[in-house]
């Protein structure tokens, strides 16, 4: 394991900003049980409110910010798709929290079911921490970034295991954090083998500069692995 050391605390599929009293989620893709090829629609919005009121509890955040994807609709609203976002706002309202969203590339219907807080890059309270979804280059300077888009997952000894990335310094002189996809539809893209090309965000090229971390239920921390320019040959 890899020492690092971050002023963001990463918790399961999320991310909490102690400094900004925010929460960072990315990749909820609500609707996309709905748009699956089974013929039974599958409830990810069930696995998503359940896997989020955890989060609320533990941290009590004063914001919970979407870094993009937060709906998995294209050209139509999925069924179901509303009740389930209904749900997501209802679940956070419940907590305290004020939600923002960061829209990304999965989300051209957000305005037609979505009335709260949208903007493409948000600069959270800490001063230092930027989020976007990551799919575009941001525009706005930050120390960090924070981003989804890519759904990281590692493989070690054969089994996938969504991952955090974080790159030092990789991004015009600022670090880049990318998140694991929320749904629990979302494979990931197991980023073992893949390249700077390979990766569909513009912050993430020099990839062997980033550190893969996997969060371990029984010790309730990310596990950080070396670079993983230094580490692939050993996973």
């Amino acid at each position: 394991m890899a020492r690092v050391d971050l002023p963001i605390s990463p918790i399961e599929r999320a991310l909490f900003v102690p400094a900004a009293d925010a929460l960072v989620v990315a990749d909820v893709h609500l609707g996309r049980g709905a748009d699956s090829s089974v013929a039974a629609p599958i409830d990810d919005g069930g696995a998503v409110r359940d896997r989020l009121e955890s989060l609320l509890v533990r941290t009590d955040p004063e914001t919970v910010v979407v870094a993009g994807d937060l709906l998995h609709a294209f050209d139509g609203v999925p069924r179901g798709l509303k009740r389930d976002l209904t749900a997501f706002e209802a679940c956070i309202e419940a907590a305290g929290a004020a939600l923002v969203v960061t829209p990304g590339n999965h989300d051209p219907m957000l305005e037609t079911v979505f009335d709260g807080a949208t903007t493409s890059e948000y600069r959270l309270a800490d001063g230092e921490t930027v989020v976007c979804h990551g799919h575009e280059p941001p525009e706005t300077a930050a120390t960090r970034y924070v981003i989804g888009h890519d759904h990281p997952a590692l493989d070690v000894e054969g089994r996938k295991h969504p991952c955090f990335l974080y790159g030092p310094a990789v991004y015009e002189g600022a670090d880049v954090i990318v998140c694991p996809a929320f749904s629990p539809l979302a494979a990931g893209a197991t980023v073992n083998g893949m390249g700077g090309p390979d990766f569909q965000s513009p912050l993430i090229t020099d990839v062997d500069a980033f550190h893969p971390g996997v969060w371990d239920d029984s010790s309730e921390k990310v596990l950080w692995f070396p670079p993983l320019g230094e580490c692939r040959r050993l996973l």
